[in-house]
C-alpha cells in the first residue's frame, strides 16, 4: 500500500548511528571475549544511592505528577544558577535558567528560538551529528568550519570569523567536544565569543561534558562574567552524565531574558515542561554529591589514560583528540572506510565504536571512542582486541 509522502528535511535524514552500531554487534561470535562497548557516551557507573532514593520519592510525590513551570522549578532554576555561577565566577540568576528534557532537547529549542528557514547555523567539522540533523529537520542551513587535526581539532578562529555572512545567525560549539575530546581553551573561547560579538551572532556553548575536564583544571571560561553575556551568549547543559541519570532526561539553558522567553514558547509547543520529579532530586544533589561527582571526574580521568596506555602498544593507531568521554582515534585500515572498519572491529574483536564519518567530511580515517561507561581493566584488553 502506498502511503502518503513524509516531511523530506526528516526522510531525506540518516537514521541515527547508535543503533545501526549495536546491530553489528550481532555478527560477533565471542571468541574473544565479552562484547566492549565504546560507542554510546553513557556514564559506566550507577547513580549515588542517596539520588536513586531522592528520584524514587519526587516520583512517588503527588506534589510533582502535574504540569510545572514551561521554564522548570523554580528551585532548580536557583540551584543551577548558584552552581553555574560558582564554577565561572559570574553572575548568573535564576532567570536565566531555562530547564530542559536533556541538552538535546536544549538545543533544538535554542536553534527553533534563534534561525528559522534560510537561516544558517555555523557548526564545526567534525560535530556532533544531533545537532547537525537538529538543523536539517528545522530547515536551517549549515556551513562547517573544519578543524585541523594537526592542531587537536580546535577550530581556527580566522576561519569562523571568514564563515559568517549575513544569514548566520548563530556559532555552535561543544567543549569538552563530542566526538573528538578537544577541550577548547578559555582564551580560544574569548577570541570567538569575540568574534560572535563584533559580527552581531549568537554563541551556542555546548557544555555537557563540562564536569569532566580534567581535574584541578580551573573554571572552564570566563565569558559568563563577561559583563554583556546575556547579549550574545547561549550554553547548553545535561544532567545526564555528571549525575548518571540519561534516562530521565534533564538539561539546562542559560541565557539573558529575551533568550529565555523564546525557547519558553518553544519549550510549551514541544513537551511543555521537563520531567518534574528529577527536578527536584537534583535540587537536592547539587549540594549534597559534590564529592561523589568530583571522584567521578577522577574515574574518567584514569580510563583516559588507560585507552592511551592501551592504544600505544598497537602500531598504526594514534589518537587525534582526547578529552571528557571521547578520543578521536586515527585507525590503521587506510583502504577501509570508517564505517567499514568500525564494522569489522565490531564483527571481528568485540569492540563497539562510531565512524568518523558520522561526524563530518573527510573524516573516514577515524573513529570516536567513547571510554566513560569501560572500566580500566576492560580498556586494558583493547590493546590485545586490536592485535587481532
Amino acid at each position: 500500500m502506498n502511503h502518503p509522502p513524509f516531511n523530506p528535511l526528516v526522510a531525506d535524514i540518516a537514521p541515527p548511528p547508535i543503533p545501526e552500531v549495536m546491530g553489528w554487534a550481532r555478527d560477533y561470535d565471542g571468541a574473544l571475549g565479552p562484547l566492549i562497548d565504546m560507542s554510546q557516551a553513557v556514564p559506566g557507573y550507577p547513580p549515588h544511592p542517596d539520588l536513586l532514593a531522592w528520584l524514587g520519592e519526587m516520583a512517588a510525590s503527588p506534589a510533582y505528577a502535574g504540569y510545572g513551570d514551561i521554564e522548570g522549578e523554580p528551585a532548580l532554576r536557583s540551584a543551577y544558577a548558584k552552581w553555574s555561577g560558582a564554577i565561572y565566577g559570574a553572575d548568573i540568576t535564576p532567570a536565566d535558567i531555562h530547564i530542559t528534557a536533556g541538552c538535546n532537547q536544549a538545543f533544538f529549542a535554542a536553534a527553533m528560538a534563534l534561525a528559522g528557514p534560510g537561516d544558517m547555523v555555523l557548526l564545526t567539522n567534525p560535530n556532533y551529528f544531533n545537532q547537525a540533523t537538529t538543523l536539517a529537520m528545522l530547515g536551517i542551513a549549515t556551513r562547517t568550519v573544519t578543524c585541523d587535526p594537526a592542531n587537536r581539532f580546535l577550530p581556527d578562529p580566522a576561519k569562523i570569523a571568514d564563515a559568517i555572512d549575513e544569514r548566520v545567525r548563530a556559532l555552535a560549539i561543544v567543549t569538552p567536544n563530542n566526538p573528538t575530546g578537544a577541550v577548547y581553551p578559555p582564551d580560544l573561547l574569548a577570541e570567538i565569543y569575540a568574534i560572535c560579538r563584533r559580527r552581531g551572532v549568537w554563541l551556542i556553548i555546548d557544555e555537557t561534558y563540562r564536569d569532566f575536564l580534567p581535574p584541578g583544571s580551573g573554571a572552564p571560561h570566563g565569558l559568563f562574567a563577561q559583563p554583556q553575556w546575556r547579549d550574545t551568549l547561549i550554553g547548553l547543559y545535561s544532567f545526564s552524565k555528571s549525575f548518571c541519570i540519561p534516562g530521565h532526561r534533564l538539561g539546562a539553558v542559560t541565557g539573558g531574558a529575551p533568550v529565555i522567553a523564546q525557547i519558553a514558547k518553544v519549550m510549551d509547543n514541544l513537551q511543555i515542561c521537563a520531567p518534574r520529579a528529577p527536578q527536584a532530586a537534583v535540587v537536592r544533589a547539587i549540594p549534597a554529591l559534590g564529592e561523589w561527582r568530583e571522584a567521578n571526574r577522577q574515574v574518567i580521568a584514569e580510563r583516559a589514560t588507560a585507552l592511551q596506555a592501551a592504544l600505544a602498544q598497537r602500531a598504526g593507531w594514534s589518537i587525534g583528540a582526547i578529552g571528557a568521554y571521547f578520543a578521536f582515534v586515527r585507525h590503521p585500515f587506510g583502504k577501509l572506510t570508517s564505517t567499514e572498519a568500525a564494522r569489522r572491529l565490531a564483527r571481528d574483536t568485540g569492540v563497539l565504536t562510531i565512524p568518523g564519518a558520522c561526524f563530518g567530511d573527510g573524516l573516514d580515517d577515524y573513529l570516536r571512542i567513547a571510554f566513560a561507561n569501560v572500566d580500566k581493566a576492560t580498556i586494558a584488553k583493547l590493546a590485545d582486541r586490536l592485535a587481532s
